[in-house]
């Protein structure tokens, strides 16, 4: 993940990224998370086709409730 980040944190130095891997279930964690969070970013996982559409367990507690905006990106 640290890889990935590189450039980005390079193109944009001032905003702050913070990475943890925490032992919890991913919503459990992200949720706990969006407390101190300006935002939190995660990716929708579909799966093509109709379910493509759909959003994950996860995305779908954090849009409800988490503290701090979420944005839902689907990569390819």
């Amino acid at each position: 993940m640290a890889e990935q980040l590189v450039g980005w944190r390079q193109m944009y130095p001032d905003v702050v990224t913070r990475t943890r891997v925490p032992i919890d279930r991913p919503a459990h964690a992200l949720l706990e998370a969006s407390t101190g969070a300006r935002i939190v970013v995660v990716d929708a996982r579909g799966r093509g086709g109709m379910a493509g559409l759909l959003l994950g367990s996860t995305s779908q507690a954090l849009i409800h409730r988490a503290a701090c905006p979420v944005v839902v990106v689907h990569s390819q």
